[in-house]
């Protein structure tokens, strides 16, 4: 399962990181040699930003790279680590599990109400749909590390929950 996460949540990262160069790549060069931009361009790089972030988020996620203050790390028992990574990945849990359900909440009203981008009219439910159930999914990474005692790694490495 992991390593599916891993294969899915990294193509697509890696397919919308590959569009928005690709995109502003063709647009600069109309701008430079055209004097004319790709209509839209704004709006799907900002779509697609929303696609790196939230598709990157369960791999960050399981892997512990995010951003963690650890100065005092090697100064606490094993015991109070272990505390704080439960507590640490219980809130994470709780609080993307909920955003994902506001989410997906947003995204259905964004659709009853027929939400579209200014420019090129692309509807925004979508987004918030998979914006949901990929927060639902970092939740869910965050839950099963509740039960996974943190590792301890070498001065600079970071930490791994």
């Amino acid at each position: 399962m992991k390593k599916l996460l891993e294969f899915l949540c990294g193509l697509l990262a890696a397919a919308a990181l590959f569009a928005i160069m690709a995109l502003t790549f063709f647009d600069v060069l109309g701008r430079k040699f055209a004097d004319t931009s790709i209509t839209g361009s704004l709006e799907m790089t900002e779509l697609l930003m929303v696609v790196v972030i939230f598709a990157a988020l369960p791999l960050v996620s399981d892997r512990g790279e995010h951003v963690a203050f650890d100065s005092l790390d090697s100064y606490l028992p094993p015991w109070a680590l272990r505390a704080q990574a439960v507590i640490v990945n219980a809130l994470c849990a709780a609080v993307l599990l909920g955003l994902a359900w506001l989410m997906w909440r947003t995204g259905t009203q964004f659709m009853e109400n027929g939400e579209t981008t200014a420019q090129l009219k692309i509807l925004k439910g979508p987004f918030l749909y998979g914006m949901s159930v990929l927060c639902g999914i970092t939740g869910l990474v965050h839950l099963a590390h509740v039960a996974t005692p943190p590792a301890r790694l070498a001065e600079g490495e970071g930490v791994a929950l």
